[in-house]
């Protein structure tokens, strides 16, 4: 019986509208938050920091962004690594062509670029939408796959079109151990976060879901959908092309086009799907479900000592991690972040039946 909203009292607008109404939910993000900055990195090993958490927040941002775009707004993409790709590209560029460019001012500003890219490939979902837009998304991740492969200016004409990013420098911090990078990353997907739980909340967050509701009817109560439609995707892809650079400047280091192919695109969306549409916290749910179940499947034999050859072991990962993919969309539909939702419910009632 502590969870619960008895004595808890509104006597403000403020009170009234915070982002967590209840003492309990607060406190729990409060204190989630405390040790990811501070308990995790005292805690946690290299491997963690390089191979489960670095990825992991890189990832749940970019889940985050294409989250607002497909669950919020309705419109599904399959473009989400080309614009990865626009912001991590962009960034290296502004980084090496500008003198004195600071880091964090470059990732912003590829972040920049890939929303001028978003919103240019979002124009025909004014006109169409469904699997006619999925198809239009998948033509901006093939576009960007070719122009950044064949286009030598942007890998400031590097002959493999491989690029490579020095050292990460923020106001005399030089960024360098995996502890740090890991923190470097942390910042950014706690402010993102915020402020797209905020953004969601408000009035324009109200306009997108009505457009992913039923669109005919919105635009009868006022909503205007080219509005509606362009800003959600500027801002999934504003957050997506930082992603994209945080992506490339921290946890690869050196990359090329290949790194955010028509793969990735797909990682971000079976990430939503499973995590949950339209939901903040299912970004990272479902984040945390695709990066760390392969990495323990794989280890899996080993764990058991069970002599199984390598091709094997990978194959076997692969067949169990789609049956629980499928198992996941049967069994809950609306992703894991319902199921978190439900416990809470349960929580707010028991030990009572209704």
């Amino acid at each position: 019986m502590l969870y619960r909203e008895n004595g808890q009292f509104k006597t403000t607008y403020a009170s009234d509208q915070q982002i967590f109404p209840i003492a309990q939910d607060r406190l729990l993000i409060l204190a989630l938050v405390a040790f990811a900055f501070v308990g995790v990195p005292l805690l946690a090993s290299e491997y963690l920091f390089r191979a489960i958490l670095t990825p992991f927040l890189i990832l749940s941002l970019a889940a985050l962004g294409l989250n607002i775009l497909v669950g919020y707004c309705g419109q599904i993409s399959l473009g989400t690594g080309g614009f990865m790709a626009v912001g991590a590209y962009a960034a290296y560029n502004f980084l090496i062509r500008i003198d004195g460019m600071p880091v964090v001012a470059a990732i912003l500003l590829g972040g920049l670029c890939a929303t001028v890219v978003g919103v240019l490939f979002g124009i025909p979902s004014l006109r169409i939408k469904g699997l006619y837009l999925a198809v239009a998304t998948l033509a901006a991740q093939f576009f960007c796959d070719w122009a950044f492969l064949r286009i030598k200016w942007f890998t400031n004409d590097s002959a493999s079109g491989s690029v490579t990013v020095g050292e990460i420098k923020l106001l005399g911090w030089v960024v360098d151990t995996p502890v740090e990078k890991y923190l470097f990353c942390l910042g950014f997907v706690a402010v993102f976060a915020l402020l797209a739980k905020n953004l969601v909340r408000s009035h324009i967050g109200r306009e997108w879901m009505a457009i992913r509701d039923m669109d005919v009817a919105a635009a009868v109560i006022g909503i205007r959908p080219v509005y509606a439609k362009l800003t959600a995707f500027a801002v999934s892809s504003f957050i997506v092309g930082v992603a994209g650079a945080l992506w490339g400047f921290v946890h690869l280091g050196s990359w090329e086009p290949a790194a955010f192919n028509i793969d990735r695109s797909l990682q971000l969306l079976f990430m939503i799907i499973i995590g949950g549409l339209g939901s903040i916290m299912g970004n990272f749910l479902g984040a945390a479900f695709i990066v760390v179940l392969p990495i323990f499947l794989d280890n899996l034999p080993y764990l058991f000592d069970i002599p199984v050859d390598t091709a094997l072991a990978a194959h076997i990962a692969l067949m169990v991690f789609g049956f629980l993919i499928v198992f996941f969309l049967i069994v809950e539909p609306h992703g894991l972040a319902r199921l978190w939702s439900i416990g809470k419910e349960k929580l707010r009632l028991w030990p009572f039946p209704h």
